[in-house]
């Protein structure tokens, strides 16, 4: 089956072919010619919907869209929908990472067990006519004290998943990471389910 992927983070749509990669996906690349899309809406199925239906839209063809969020429970659940942009429009993964870090400081959350967070993925694939599929991975964890690791990208290095050992998304490898991630979850359960209909 044939997907036009609609994120433009090309570190995402890396890790989103990888992933996909012999499950009877074929991802294809967004046009250039579709303009951004504006992610304001104020969960995370509401922006994988503003991407995909740009998408399917624009091509005709159906699109797959996700949109991820980190959920740190120290912080009341943020930055969750404003994960990307959590230190500002135009923020670096890194300013992400810094402010997060300097948030926990601040409310005194410097134990490992006030430190909970979960990532959590909505896929969305959405036909031209109007259908929708939707699918949520999550993959808890916690936020280690410094950064760990060089892999991965966002929030990678100082998110500690409890299915690694100790080590961070970015320790891990590729695949160590696709296995358990909360988009290689909500990706799978995709696939399956497209393959199912």
């Amino acid at each position: 089956m044939e997907l036009v992927c609609a994120s433009a983070n090309p570190d995402k749509v890396a890790e989103i072919a990888a992933i996909l990669a012999g499950v009877g996906v074929e991802l294809l690349a967004r046009p250039s010619s579709v303009a951004d899309v504006e992610e304001d809406a104020d969960s995370l199925v509401g922006n994988a919907r503003l991407k995909a239906r740009a998408i399917a839209e624009a091509t005709g063809l159906p699109a797959l869209a996700d949109d991820t969020g980190l959920e740190v429970d120290a912080l009341d659940g943020a930055p969750g929908v404003r994960s990307a942009r959590f230190a500002g429009e135009h923020a670096s993964y890194d300013d992400n990472v810094s402010l997060l870090l300097q948030q926990l400081e601040a409310r005194g959350a410097l134990d490992p067990a006030a430190r909970t967070a979960r990532f959590r993925t909505v896929v969305m694939v959405r036909w031209p006519a109007g259908r929708e599929l939707v699918v949520e991975g999550v993959c808890e964890g916690t936020i280690s004290s410094r950064r760990h690791g060089t892999n991965g990208f966002g929030y990678d290095p100082i998110f500690t998943p409890l299915e690694a050992d100790g080590r961070t998304f970015a320790e891990l490898t590729a695949e160590e990471k696709h296995a358990i991630s909360h988009r290689g979850r909500a990706l799978r359960a995709a696939a399956d389910a497209l393959g199912s209909t």
